[in-house]
C-alpha cells in the first residue's frame, strides 16, 4: 500500500474539472479541510477569522493531508443569519489571495453568494461549494460555467433560517437522489459541465438524526447518478444525538461516521479535522488490503 493508501479498484472512478485542473476520484477517499473564517460558525467560529490565524491554519491542514481546503466566510448553522456581500468578500478573499502561495492543494469558496464566487475564483479558488446547490442566487450557475469552476451541488431542504424546523421526507434516499439528479440536469442546461460537478446530499441541512443516517446508508444509490459524492457530517449536532453526549465530545464519533461513509463509498469527506479521520482510514485500509491478499 502507498503511503496515501488505495480503495476497491474495481469501484467506480469519476474525473472532477476544476478550471484548469482535472482531479482523479475514486481510487481513494479524499478530505476537504474547513477554513471558516467567521466570528460565528457553530463549531470553531473566531479562531481563523483574522487573516494570519486563517493562512496558519490552511497550511497546517494541507500539512495534515486535506487535498482540498475548503474557504467559508458565512456561517450556515441553523438559524443563522446571512452576512452582507461586503462582509463576506472581505472575509474570504484576502485569504484566498493569501492562500495560492502557501498551499499546494486545490481551494475551493463556500459560498451562495454569484459576487463571492467570482472574486473569489478570480482570486485563487478552483472550485464553489454551494449549500444551495446553486439556487439561492441565480447568477451562481452563470458564472460556474463561465469560469469552468469545479462545483459541489449540495441539497438542502429550506434555508439555514428555516431547515431544521420539523423537516419531512417521506423516502429520504430517493428524494434527495432525484432533486439532485434533477440539478445536475439543469445545471447542464446552463452551462455547466456534468464532469465539474459533485455532489452533496447536504447532512445536517434540513433532515433529522434519522435522515442523516439514511443518507451516509444510502451513498451508492447517490453515487449511482454517476458524479462523486461529498459528505459534510464533521462536528455535526445529529453525532450529539448517536452518542448521547454534547458537541464538543464526539471527536470520535466524526471519525466513525467518516469511517462508515469511506466504506459505504463516499469520495470526499468534509473535516475540521483531518489526521484522526484520515488515520483510522489509513489503518483499516491497511487491515482491508491485507485480508485481500490472504483471500488470494
Amino acid at each position: 500500500m502507498t503511503a496515501n493508501g488505495s480503495t476497491d479498484s474495481s469501484r467506480a472512478q469519476f474525473d472532477w474539472r476544476c478550471g484548469s485542473d482535472q482531479l482523479r476520484l475514486g481510487l481513494r477517499p479524499w478530505f476537504m479541510g474547513i477554513l471558516n473564517v467567521t466570528p460565528d460558525s457553530f463549531s470553531d467560529g473566531g479562531k481563523f477569522h483574522h487573516l494570519e490565524a486563517a493562512v496558519q491554519r490552511a497550511r497546517q491542514l494541507a500539512a495534515d493531508g486535506a487535498d482540498i481546503i475548503d474557504v467559508g466566510g458565512e456561517s450556515t448553522r441553523p438559524d443563522s443569519q446571512p452576512v452582507s456581500l461586503e462582509d463576506e468578500l472581505q472575509r474570504v478573499v484576502p485569504v484566498i489571495e493569501a492562500l495560492r502561495g502557501e498551499v499546494q492543494v486545490p481551494i475551493s469558496i463556500d459560498t451562495t453568494k454569484a459576487e463571492v464566487a467570482r472574486q473569489a475564483l478570480a482570486a485563487g479558488a478552483k472550485i464553489v461549494n454551494d449549500i444551495s446547490g446553486l439556487t439561492f442566487d441565480a447568477e451562481m450557475p452563470r458564472v460556474c460555467a463561465e469560469t469552468g469552476a469545479g462545483v459541489i451541488v449540495m441539497h438542502i431542504q429550506g434555508t439555514p433560517q428555516t431547515m431544521q424546523k420539523n423537516p419531512h421526507y417521506d423516502n429520504v434516499v430517493e428524494e434527495v437522489r432525484t432533486i439532485l439528479a434533477r440539478r445536475l440536469e439543469a445545471l447542464e442546461a446552463a452551462g455547466v459541465r456534468r464532469e465539474a460537478c459533485v455532489l452533496d446530499p447536504g447532512i445536517g441541512f434540513g433532515k433529522t438524526a434519522q435522515h442523516n443516517l439514511e443518507l451516509l446508508a444510502g451513498i451508492p444509490r447517490l453515487r449511482d447518478l454517476g458524479r462523486p459524492v461529498l459528505i459534510g457530517h464533521s462536528r455535526k449536532r445529529f453525532v450529539s444525538k448517536i452518542l448521547g453526549r454534547p458537541i464538543d465530545e464526539h471527536s470520535l464519533g466524526t471519525v466513525g461516521i467518516s469511517l462508515a461513509a469511506i466504506a459505504r463509498g463516499a469520495d470526499i469527506l468534509r473535516l475540521h479535522e483531518i489526521i484522526p479521520s484520515r488515520d483510522c482510514w489509513l489503518a483499516w485500509q491497511a487491515v482491508q488490503d491485507c485480508s485481500s491478499g490472504l483471500r488470494s
